[in-house]
């Protein structure tokens, strides 16, 4: 299941680009005894946790004859094939084959087995191509490591492009017009400038004459997973603590379909911590639902080829900026060249 160097640079393109770290799915998916398949670049795979908690990722695809090992049986810490009772460990290694006990392929590591890490509430994979299989050093983002910020994980599944996601989150001008009428982005001028400010680790694009009053600025951040970071102003209504930030994520499911993270956070401690948990899963939750639910119906009602037609302005700086970086990025994994790069 690791991709092979034969694919075109258009379905790396489409399907999500290799040699990096992404999200899966939320780690309450599966729980320890328990497998769930789950679908991600295009590929089938199956999440197997131990009884202890110990999680695999594997191709979902028996070594013996390709039957999906996401019919079989959980046994512990390996999975039984419906088909004809082959064992697969959690490592990919074929531990038996009952109907022919001592045959050649037991012992062998035939099935693909993904690294994997949980992080605040997800889990992340590697995955690689054949020249990259072992995995990239990964740098979490700042707000889910730190004791002082607590954090809500929101996820759900869109029926667009992974591109689209990400555009939409390099986008902060759409703030002011499709989220108008929400509880944190109903002030701030409908007119801006912007710039794309270069870090160490992807960059910024920002307002220049703005700040702290809407959707004012994002982050995008190439750690060995991408994600962005950005900041939306909070009324006095919603209680105690710092500024309220966004961690966000995307995992291209297929060329039509992307599992989307968000992260909510605010540092805040003690007391307010507990206040402002309380007031976030009684009242501000429900409303952050509804801005995302406004990003989903849009972006599923453009047109599958809606990035071939358009007529771009200042304000799209950031979504060109990141075509040209993950196009190239494509195209590179596609030919075997350089294939990561935070610029």
């Amino acid at each position: 299941m690791t991709l092979t160097t034969d694919v075109t640079a258009d379905h790396v393109y489409a399907n999500g680009l290799r040699n990096q770290w992404h999200p899966v799915v939320p780690s309450r998916f599966v729980e320890p005894g328990g497998m769930r398949k789950v679908t991600a670049l295009g590929e089938n795979w199956l999440l197997l946790r131990a009884a202890d908690g110990t999680l695999s990722l594997l191709a979902d695809r028996c070594p013996h004859r390709g039957a999906p090992l996401s019919l079989g049986k959980h046994l512990g810490d390996r999975v039984a094939c419906w088909y004809h009772g082959v064992e697969v460990k959690g490592d990919g290694t074929v531990s038996s084959v009952p109907g022919l006990p001592g045959c050649t392929l037991e012992g062998k590591r035939l099935v693909t087995s993904l690294p994997v890490r949980e992080v605040a509430g997800a889990i992340l994979a590697w995955f690689g191509d054949e020249r990259h299989p072992e995995p990239a050093a990964l740098t979490l983002p700042e707000p889910l490591t730190d004791p002082e910020t607590a954090s809500f994980l929101c996820y759900a599944e869109w029926n667009v492009p992974w591109r689209f996601a990400m555009e939409n989150l390099l986008d902060p001008m759409h703030g002011a017009f499709l989220h108008h009428e929400s509880h944190t982005m109903y002030d701030g001028d409908t007119q801006a400038k912007f710039r794309i400010r270069e870090t160490d680790r992807g960059y910024f694009f920002e307002k220049t004459d703005q700040r702290g009053v809407n959707f004012d600025w994002v982050e995008l951040c190439r750690t060995g997973v991408d994600w962005v970071d950005l900041s939306i102003p909070y009324p006095p209504s919603a209680g105690p603590g710092g500024a309220f930030g966004i961690v966000g994520m995307a995992c291209p499911v297929d060329a039509a379909r992307t599992g989307v993270f968000f992260w909510r956070y605010r540092k805040v401690s003690g007391w307010q911590r507990d206040t402002w948990r309380f007031l976030y899963r009684t009242l501000i939750e429900e409303r952050h639902w509804q801005v995302l639910e406004q990003d989903r119906v849009m972006l599923e009602a453009m047109p599958a080829d809606a990035d071939r037609a358009e007529n771009l302005y200042q304000h799209d700086l950031g979504v060109v900026r990141l075509r040209r970086l993950y196009r190239q990025q494509a195209e590179a994994q596609a030919s075997g060249g350089r294939d990561r790069s935070a610029g």
